[in-house]
């Protein structure tokens, strides 16, 4: 797998119904803040979220695959009405395929953004793979997309776009606000 043609980005990404992220250095920039009472801090991008929500006003469910947990995610991923919350895995290969049968889906209807070496194995499963701009060089060798952008930093939201785009849905999201 690498960077594909967009006539292929465009076929993988009409077969998309889920779009699944991982969280630390792609929702965010990778940062874990902690306060002296042990509580965790996480900083999220506003136009990341309103992309997951503009996918979701296309049609799309949305969700987080993560193998930490956070409340901070938690809390994130609900007000942003996510489908898939899932956190705290030792193996998202096998989460993912959990994730399949209790969502209906094939691995080719999913879209996953990842960053990291424990992301690999979901890339390599799901039907369109992206990567943030700063992921480490293995990932990015092998995703479909790499954005521009860096994790929570906007990544998510290029992403959203370019799938929406290649469906021929952003023109209905841009609509919208017209």
């Amino acid at each position: 797998m690498a960077p594909i043609s967009s006539a292929e980005f465009g076929v993988r990404a009409e077969a998309i119904r889920l779009l699944l992220f991982d969280v630390d250095g792609v929702l965010t920039d990778g940062s874990v803040n902690v306060d002296a009472n042990g509580v965790e801090l996480k900083r999220f991008h506003i136009r990341d979220g309103a992309g997951l929500a503009y996918a979701q006003r296309a049609g799309l469910l949305t969700g987080v695959l993560s193998a930490r947990s956070s409340g901070a995610t938690t809390a994130r991923a609900n007000e942003l009405h996510m489908a898939v919350i899932v956190q705290g895995v030792a193996n998202k290969r096998i989460a993912l395929e959990e994730i399949l049968i209790s969502h209906g889906l094939t691995a080719e209807e999913v879209a996953y953004m990842g960053d990291d070496l424990v992301d690999l194995p979901v890339m390599r499963m799901v039907g369109l793979s992206a990567a943030p701009a700063d992921a480490v060089p293995e990932v990015a060798a092998i995703a479909h997309y790499v954005s521009w952008h860096s994790g929570g930093d906007g990544a998510v939201r290029e992403f959203v776009e370019a799938v929406l785009k290649a469906r021929g849905q952003w023109d209905d999201v841009v609509a919208h606000f017209n």
